[in-house]
């Protein structure tokens, strides 16, 4: 069983919305960003979305909006985990 206080967190924080919680201990965060496009030198909306661990002990549910931080490797998709839930 993975702890929160076992995984050290570095890098990158994100804020996004929990789209999906099916999975076991997993959740699907996604957040929007603004990307510039020099050749019409204007802005583009995209979409990030990544999974992140769900510890046992914050346990977001879909809807919340939720802070992550990046850390090590949890699995093959995973490399951030969820620090606290903001809604």
């Amino acid at each position: 069983m993975l702890k929160m206080e076992n995984i050290k967190t570095r890098g990158r924080t994100f804020k996004g919305i929990v789209v999906s919680d099916k999975a076991q201990r997993t959740v699907t965060v996604e957040w929007n960003r603004r990307v510039y496009v020099p050749k019409y030198e204007r802005y583009q909306k995209k979409r990030s979305k990544v999974k992140a661990h769900n510890p046992e002990e914050i346990d977001a549910k879909e809807g919340d909006e939720v802070i992550i931080k990046e850390c090590r490797p949890i699995s093959k998709t995973k490399k951030f985990i969820v620090v606290e839930v903001i809604k």
